[in-house]
């Protein structure tokens, strides 16, 4: 009589590694690859001057191409102190009110987006948060604009952080060319003929250089008339007194011989 061998049962070991195997592809296939913008500094000191900053975009669209990264600078960072330095071939950089633009002909798909700015000063500050655009070939729009607070987790967008350093001990802020130029230390100079006055108007002293000093002139040349008709009318009288006599004696004489 033959003895009957009961089946094998699996053992447990085996069927946690295939669940384990099953959970990851799953997991793998389901959660797609998150994308991200980073930023690099050649000097991630605060205040320092002339630091290079880099920019990766990693590409999240597998069927079109970078064509513009839009970048907002943080505070103390003005976009006039933004020089570009290195960009994908046929980029050039617009300078907008809070940033700027990046940005040219499309990318081949899946490439990242690089670029590098010059900036004049770091402000002092711990952290620098730059908010990001990506716009891809036919408009697809990428933000990463998230700025997490200390404590909490990674938002689903953040925007590239770049953590700074204590200044040098050296180190001062540097003066903006257009606030030295605008804030002189030598006063205006006032203007001749007095200060304005409260109401707006020129002073009399102002006023009496151009018309009042005429009337001095005026006067004079109407007391010179005066006198020129006086004298005239007095010698007309002269003249007419001296001849009047002379005639009347004259034919008394004649009468009288």
């Amino acid at each position: 009589m033959k003895a009957h061998r009961l089946p094998s049962r699996p053992r447990p070991r085996r069927i946690g590694a295939l669940a384990a195997a099953g959970s990851a592809l799953v997991l793998a296939t389901a959660a797609p690859a998150l994308a991200h913008t980073e930023v690099t500094a050649s000097d991630s000191r605060a205040l320092a001057k002339d630091v290079t900053l880099t920019f990766e975009a990693e590409a999240e669209d597998e069927g079109a191409g970078f064509t513009e990264i839009r970048t907002v600078l943080p505070q103390g960072i003005d976009p006039g102190d933004v020089e570009l330095k290195q960009a994908p071939k046929g980029w050039k950089l617009k300078p907008a009110h809070d940033g700027y633009t990046v940005g040219g002909p499309a990318l081949a798909p899946g490439e990242n987006a690089e670029h590098s700015v010059v900036v004049r000063q770091l402000p002092d500050a711990a952290s620098l948060a730059f908010k990001a655009v990506d716009t891809y070939e036919g408009g697809k729009v990428s933000r990463w604009i998230e700025v997490a607070r200390d404590g909490d987790p990674e938002p689903e967008n953040p925007a590239p952080v770049l953590r700074l350093k204590a200044a040098a001990a050296d180190a001062t802020p540097d003066v903006s060319p257009s606030l030295s130029a605008s804030s002189s230390s030598s006063p205006s100079p006032k203007p001749e003929g007095g200060a304005p006055s409260s109401d707006g108007k020129e002073p009399a002293k102002a006023a009496t250089s151009d018309g009042g000093s005429a009337w001095p002139a005026v006067g004079i040349i109407i007391g010179v008339c005066l006198f020129a008709l006086a004298g005239g009318f007095v010698l007309v009288q002269q003249r007419r007194g001296s001849g009047g006599p002379a005639g009347s004696g004259g034919s008394g004489g004649s009468g009288t011989e």
